[in-house]
């Protein structure tokens, strides 16, 4: 038996959407790699404008912040992968990171000439003093609770 012969009917494309070509995948590829540039090229010039005029005190300061930042989360992995067995040190650990960075992010905040306006009446020796006792004090607490 012969196979039957199908008719189909087309019917021609309207006028009012034209035909478009598909996008290549080269043009694709080269708007994410536009936009990858893009981006690089403003970290880049952030980058540069920090080194370029951030005062050195700052910088430090920054630099400090950084090594609390990996401090805590180095704790907090720790914390995960190994346990807690001790959670009153944990726990005074991660405090004591965290709080220093806060008091080091607002002795960076009141030393910064940017801010001088708004911290006249706090002299840059008055910021580092309120530093160092809240740090103290910060500590002395953070020991305590250890046992």
């Amino acid at each position: 038996m012969p196979p039957k012969s199908r008719h189909t009917q087309t019917s021609p494309p309207s006028s009012s959407t034209p035909a478009r070509p598909a996008p290549s995948s080269s043009s694709s590829s080269k708007a994410s790699s536009s936009s990858a540039l893009d981006a690089q090229d403003i970290v880049l010039s952030v980058w540069n404008k920090y080194l370029e005029k951030t005062p050195q005190r700052v910088k430090l300061l920054d630099s400090f912040m950084g090594f609390l930042a990996v401090v805590g989360v180095l704790q907090f992995v720790y914390c995960c992968l190994v346990g807690n067995f001790p959670f009153n040190a944990f726990l005074s650990g991660f405090s004591a990171t965290v709080g220093q960075f806060v008091l080091t992010a607002s002795l960076r905040i009141q030393t910064n000439p940017e801010n001088k306006a708004e911290f006249e009446s706090i002299s840059t020796e008055r910021a580092f003093a309120d530093f160092v006792f809240g740090s103290l004090l910060l500590h002395f607490f953070c020991v305590n609770f250890i046992n």
